[in-house]
């Protein structure tokens, strides 16, 4: 038997939940709202990484250099932790981007040392996908499944679980809910400097995690052309990240009225959904503009335009395709979802977004729930990782 080092300190009879991931970031999320959940009900969470993230985007030059990457990260991992309570947090000194060349049964025991450590009743990590083919989540699904398997011969007090994190496809369209979101404004919405950066890094993120399914893109504009169509079929909404566009609405007997003009952090094109479903103006792009565009799907190399147009490309919701969904658990975490934006705003160089910055039936309806697969013992579905209440 391997002899456990010395226990982290905690309440004698709380359940103890351990999450290994590869990067700061992905405790929130692949589990975010399950950890919050838990710790809230008295569960003693651990979140372990195998990297400081060191490799990853910096969108905030004046948080950290390539140099302090690493460290900035570990800190930001702290504080997203904290804010979903919990309490214990440790980094592993592998480097960002390397996990596939280590050695696996190096990295095996290196989490079976975290496990002999905490002593958690239930383990989670990445699926066998890696969330999305990530070769760091690929390789840590590995060696975290094989340790906690090694656990269970290996360890006094092994865990009893062990869950892998899972992505169904969602069907949720982030231009659709901001549509409907803006026209409930009842006020012209112009966000603020940040907000077109926030809103792309927020899109990309959650399109790639499966949360939505807009196709997501960034197009440019040259002056004169005319973006959007009056009459056309609505499916895109913009964000304006630079230049400026004028709306105008062409009148029956062939007059033209301006209605507005529009520069960064103001949306146009799928406004248009509460007003009939077709496009009540024209929009021309003044100078050069380039935009932030949310769409159903990616436009076809034939797209037609105009109000007779034909081969706009299908919508994610009427295609019908898209993998059945084959979690075993799924976790209501809609009572914690501030507290997952929360600790996703605290990871400030990947994601520099505010709290409030999005509409919050928009952020319930994507992260009130979170799905697992559970790998042992095998289960019929389940909707909780632990016999706590509530």
């Amino acid at each position: 038997m391997v002899r456990a080092p010395a226990r982290v300190p905690g309440p004698v009879s709380a359940p103890r939940l351990l999450g290994v991931f590869a990067h700061p970031d992905d405790e929130t999320f692949c589990a975010g709202g399950t950890l919050a959940r838990y710790a809230a009900q008295g569960c003693e969470a651990m979140v372990v990484s195998a990297t400081r993230g060191e490799a990853g985007q910096i969108r905030d030059a004046t948080r950290a250099t390539r140099r302090t990457l690493g460290r900035v990260r570990e800190r930001e991992l702290e504080a997203a932790c904290a804010a979903l309570g919990v309490r214990h947090v440790r980094c592993l000194d592998y480097h960002d981007g390397t996990l596939a060349d280590v050695d696996r049964a190096e990295l095996t025991a290196a989490v079976l040392g975290a496990m002999a450590g905490f002593s958690p009743d239930v383990v989670i990590t990445f699926g066998d996908d890696g969330a999305y083919g990530h070769p760091d989540h690929v390789a840590m699904s590995q060696a975290t499944t094989e340790a906690f398997f090694r656990a269970t011969t290996d360890l006094d007090g092994a865990p009893a679980r062990l869950y892998h994190s899972h992505f169904p496809r969602s069907r949720l369209l982030l231009a659709d809910r901001l549509a409907h979101w803006l026209v409930e404004l009842n006020a012209r919405f112009k966000g603020g400097d940040n907000f077109g950066q926030a809103l792309s890094l927020f899109a990309e993120e959650t399109t790639t995690m499966r949360y939505a399914s807009d196709f997501i893109d960034v197009s440019w504009f040259p002056p004169g052309l005319t973006i959007v169509e009056q009459g056309e079929p609505a499916s895109s909404l913009y964000l304006v990240l630079s230049g400026q566009v004028d709306v105008v609405r062409e009148e029956n007997d062939g007059a033209h009225q301006w209605l507005a003009r529009l520069g960064p952090g103001e949306f146009f094109g799928e406004l248009a959904i509460a007003h009939g479903g077709a496009r009540t103006a024209n929009v021309v792009a003044v100078d050069a503009v380039t935009c932030l565009v949310l769409s159903p799907s990616a436009p076809t190399a034939f797209a037609g335009r105009g109000t007779d147009a034909r081969y706009l490309g299908a919508s994610a919701h009427e295609t019908g395709d898209g993998p059945t969904v084959t979690a075993t658990t799924v976790i209501d975490v809609s009572g914690y979802v501030d507290r997952k934006v929360s600790a996703l705003a605290a990871h400030r160089t990947q994601f520099p977004i505010d709290h409030g910055m999005f509409p919050q039936s928009m952020l319930r309806e994507m992260f009130g729930r979170e799905y697992f697969v559970r790998v042992h013992p095998p289960v019929e579905p389940e909707s909780d990782l632990l016999p706590l209440s509530g």
